[in-house]
This record gives C-alpha cells, structure tokens and sequence, in this order.
C-alpha cells in the first residue's frame, strides 16, 4: 500500500513540467517556487495548526532551503528548459543518487540487484540523452542533476527530523519556509528585473490560475503530505523506488498537453528505464515474501 501511496506522490509531480509549460510559460521559476509552496504551507498550518519547539528549527529552515526552495527553483527550470517527458524519465535516476549517497555517507551498501539496477540506469540514461539523437538545453540537465540532489539530501533530512519530530509540522513549516525564502528572493527579482514579473500579472488568464490551483493544491498539499508521511514509515530508497510513476506522468502528459513526440528508439528506452527501476523493489518484495513464507508454520 505504502508503494502506491508513493507512486501517487511521484506521478502528481510528474505533471509539473508539462502543467507548467502548458499554462505557466514565461513565468519566472522564483515566482512560482513561492506561489507553490507558501499557500500550500499555510493552507496546511490552518487545517492543523503547530508551533515547533526552538531546537527543532535550525534544522527546518535547511529542510526549507534545500528541499522547497532550492528544489522548486531547479524544478521549474528544468520544467521551462526540458521536454516534459525527458525530465520525468531523468528523474528515475533518483533511486541511483540515493543509493550512492547513503554508501557514500553512511557506508550503507546496496544490495546486489541495486547495484544492477542502478548501473543499468545509468547506461539507459546515458543513451537517451545521447546528444547525437536528442538536442537537450545543458541548464536544464544541470538543474535536473540538482533538483536530484536536493530530493536525496532532503529526504535524508526529512526522515532523520521525523523521527524526533511529528511529521505534519515537518510538512507544514518547510513549506513555509522555503516558500518564505522564494518569496524574498522573487522579490529581490521583481525589483532587479521587473518585465517578466509584470507580463505575468497583466497577462494572468484562467488557464494560469488552473495552473497554479494545480501546482498548489495537487502537486504539493496531496503529493508533499503522501511524501513525508510516507517517509516515517519508508526508507528514502524504497520511496524514491516509487519514483517509477514519474517518468509516466511526465510522457503522458507531454503528449497529451504539448503534443511531445519521440522516435520508436527513445520510447523503447524510456521503456526499459521505467522497467528497470522496478526490478529491485520487486525482486526485494518476492524475496521477504519467501522468507516469510518458510518462517510461517
């Protein structure tokens, strides 16, 4: 159940480069990190209103800035610099991040098939966006390297904070905070250079405000409430393995909302990348599901 749970939140997510390419075009990545996540952070705090204690929010406020503001500023340029379903399928990697993260800093090996699956990734990866086939903006690769690295060190910090912390004020004031550091930022923009910021406002449609309902209520308040409630009861491999209903969100709707079309070959990749990313978490549950099947009297 806690796997769907997490393919829901990952697949909610991989609407956002397509949504925001489709009714947000134009719109600075500042402005809409904020407008993003400061409404759905207080949204949240009303449903349930909480104050952390003091010694808890020095580590808020890096959750803030590294998971919500840094993340969500990386996340709209890649969704302005890169098709819709590249930066869905490039996001898989995630369980590949993750994995030598906690190796790297934990000394937390994988197992065997997360090693192959991880490698094989990598090859996909790197065959896909092979530069001869598909012309991609190197900003938005770097972003999406970025944004990776962003969701693998905050999750980190996520799930270390849950355990000393309930998880609904860990959700509600990074929210608040990131959203908090973004609107400043966008601020200090809107002051700097101000026409991108003015031709969004006097141009707001309903298709933008459809965009930003979407952004706000869907990708964060549901998808960000699934992720760290799911984080006191996952491991951030075994959620970041959920990962796989991003890369379908984002071809899905690529094709559907910007009419986003590759070549048999890049499709087929896509296809085994997807596929790949499930052979560990399957392969770990049919493996737990033996063990207790030979335990059991």
């Amino acid at each position: 159940m806690n796997i769907m749970l997490a393919m829901l939140a990952a697949f909610l997510w991989g609407t956002t480069y397509a949504v925001t390419q489709y009714s947000l075009e134009g719109w600075p990545p500042l402005l809409l990190g904020a407008i993003r996540a400061l409404p759905a952070g207080l949204l949240l705090l009303a449903i349930k209103p909480n104050l952390p204690e003091r010694k808890h929010w020095s580590v808020l406020i890096r959750l803030g800035a590294i998971n919500i503001a840094l993340f969500f500023s990386l996340l709209f340029v890649m969704a302005h610099t890169l098709p819709s379903a590249i930066s869905g399928v490039g996001m898989i990697s995630l369980p590949v991040f993750a994995m030598f993260f906690y190796w790297f800093f934990y000394k937390k090996s994988p197992t065997k098939i997360q090693m192959l699956s991880g490698t094989l990734l990598v090859l996909l990866a790197w065959l896909l966006f092979d530069p001869s086939r598909i012309t991609l903006n190197p900003v938005g690769l770097i972003a999406m390297v970025g944004a990776i690295s962003c969701i693998v060190v905050g999750s980190n910090i996520t799930k270390n904070l849950g355990n000393k912390l309930h998880w609904w004020p860990v959700l509600c004031w990074q929210l608040i905070i990131g959203g908090t550091i973004l609107t400043v930022l966008a601020s200090l923009q809107a002051l700097l250079s101000p026409a991108q910021y003015s031709a969004a406002w006097q141009h707001f449609s309903l298709l933008n405000g459809l965009g930003l309902l979407w952004l706000i209520l869907l990708n964060t308040v549901v998808a960000y409430t699934l992720y760290v409630w799911l984080l006191s009861r996952m491991t951030v491999v075994e959620f970041s393995f959920g990962s796989i209903s991003n890369p379908v969100a984002g071809i899905l709707m690529g094709l559907i909302l910007m009419n986003e079309t590759f070549d048999s070959y890049q499709y087929t990749l896509m296809a085994f990348m997807i596929l790949t990313s499930l052979l560990s978490p399957l392969i770990s549950a049919y493996c737990n599901r033996t063990k207790t099947d030979h335990v059991a009297p």
